[in-house]
């Protein structure tokens, strides 16, 4: 059998092998399955009636069995089934040539009278891709002139003048957004037609275009076979090329655009697969997308620990009455914005204010200036923008089971504004504890250049250099350390009891808290 799938044909062979088979039979299927395990992905299942081959230790006591397993061997077959299908023995098999092909195989039940078990898997393919109605910027033909003459005509101090934080924010995006649809174009993330290989060139699809124009001709008599097969070569050693060079760019480049190298390494998987279905607390599983989408919430929820009061009522009285107040409240300049905004990443994804951090750092000059007046204006009062609250959170598989929520491990992409307001804060907060001596110099995870696990040798240093150490123990003792130093949970006011016990504005400490 012969199914459709997006990119290539899946084919699906079934036959049965009775005991002490023909060798000419046997020679015919081994020729014939050479043929097609090599063109296209190959699922085969059967019941080959060889029970003397060991699949854990591959081994075979037989000549027909050694034969059979060096024919599975030499086209890339692997063996799924690990439990007996008759009896104690394993009769029927099932191959595929591709890895992530086939998954999900069950073995148990039988059907009607027959004494072999049931053998139940599913084979993974892509289906036909749909258009998607996610439209992203086409960054390619954007006009970033036009895109920072319009930012510069705004007046920004009077049209932040006497307006809260949330309201300049919004303000300030309006803007960006408005100046954003006239100068970036967009287009779809996914078509039906799919996108052309990312070593694509001009020149090389000239060459495709010339070697279909020239078989053309050829089928037409009007040229040679003698020069179909030169513009072919010509063709094939193009897109060697092309290929070699996109791949030694990119593995030069690896270390600043990670992201375009995983995105090509993914696109050579040949299976691929949707999010599975997830178990709830009951037991039960889920499919539908919303329904998935809360037990995941609902477990990443689990592991943080709930506060009882808000960071207001835990504000020390000496910051409230500004007996405490010995440093005053940042100032954050226009130039600091500016150093932080040429520092972002332009590879990295949209958050969900619709910002991409490209356009932040292309116009890095023109929107220092209301940043800065926002930063410190957040700073001051302890607002912080809706936006920069929200987060795309996205699940991502570590091990195990994929039904189990547990074996996912949340990545947030929140808005990079905030990010960046969350750098001055946690400077302000990391040099007040340094200024202070809140910070020993042994406390070495919260020291630049430094790590973590070297003050926890040093505690372990107990022994002195004339007592011996078993170096296992030792080991242990510096592991166990480390792995709940990892796994602890302290809530965030917990943490800031230890800041407030060094004198930190009042604004510092409500900027961090929001």
């Amino acid at each position: 059998m012969k199914g459709k799938a997006n990119k290539a044909d899946i084919l699906l062979g079934v036959c049965y092998c009775p005991p002490n088979q023909e060798e000419e039979v046997d020679n015919l299927f081994y020729k014939q399955l050479g043929n097609v395990s090599g063109s296209s992905a190959l699922v085969l299942v059967s019941d080959f009636n060889l029970p003397d081959i060991c699949w854990e230790l591959n081994i075979a006591e037989k000549r027909q069995s050694r034969k059979f397993f060096e024919c599975m061997e030499d086209n890339f077959l692997s063996q799924l089934v690990g439990e007996p299908t008759r009896g104690g023995t394993m009769l029927d098999l099932l191959f595929a040539n591709r890895d992530g092909l086939v998954g999900d195989v069950v073995v148990g039940g039988r059907l009607g009278q027959n004494d072999h078990e049931i053998i139940e898997f599913s084979i993974f393919g892509e289906v036909r891709r749909s258009t998607s109605k996610t439209l992203a910027l086409y960054f390619r033909r954007a006009d970033f002139g036009l895109f920072r003459r319009l930012i510069q005509s705004i007046p920004w101090e009077a049209a932040l003048k006497n307006k809260g934080v949330q309201e300049s924010w919004a303000c300030l995006k309006t803007e960006i957004l408005r100046a954003q649809e006239q100068t970036v174009p967009v287009c779809r993330k996914v078509s039906r037609r799919g996108k052309p290989p990312a070593w694509m060139s001009k020149e090389v699809l000239e060459e495709l275009r010339n070697k279909k124009r020239m078989y053309q001709l050829w089928k037409g008599g009007q040229v040679s076979q003698e020069v179909f097969k030169g513009a072919a070569k010509t063709c094939r050693k193009k897109i060697r090329e092309a290929k070699a060079q996109f791949e030694l760019r990119m593995a030069t480049s690896v270390k600043d655009n990670k992201k375009c190298f995983y995105k090509y390494i993914n696109a050579k998987r040949k299976g691929k697969t949707n999010f599975c279905s997830l178990l709830d607390k009951g037991g039960n599983l889920i499919s539908a997308d919303e329904e998935k989408a809360e037990v995941l919430n609902a477990y990443f929820a689990s592991v943080f620990s709930e506060e009882t009061t808000c960071l207001q009522d835990n504000c020390p009285p000496g910051l409230v009455d500004g007996v405490r107040e010995q440093n005053g409240p940042l100032i954050i300049q226009e130039e600091a914005v500016r150093e932080l905004l040429t520092c972002l990443d332009i590879h990295k994804s949209m958050r969900p204010d619709r910002i991409h951090p490209r356009v932040m750092r292309e116009l890095a000059d023109e929107l220092a200036k209301p940043l800065s007046i926002i930063y410190h204006q957040s700073w001051l009062t302890g607002e912080v923008p809706d936006d920069w609250k929200l987060a795309n959170v996205t699940p991502i598989h570590k091990k195990g089971a994929k039904e189990d929520p547990g074996n996912y491990r949340p990545v947030s992409l929140t808005s990079v504004p905030g990010k960046i307001m969350e750098q001055f804060i946690s400077s302000a907060i990391t040099q007040n504890l340094q200024d202070g001596q809140g910070i020993r110099p042994s406390q070495h995870g919260f020291r630049r250049g430094t790590l973590s696990p070297t003050p926890v040798c040093k505690g372990l240093d107990w022994a002195g250099p004339a007592r011996l150490i078993d170096p296992r123990v030792l080991t242990i003792q510096v592991a166990f350390a480390k792995f709940t130093s990892q796994f602890l949970k302290v809530p965030p006011l917990s943490a800031f009891r230890v800041v407030l016990s060094n004198p930190l504005h009042r604004s510092t400490f409500l900027a961090a808290g929001a």
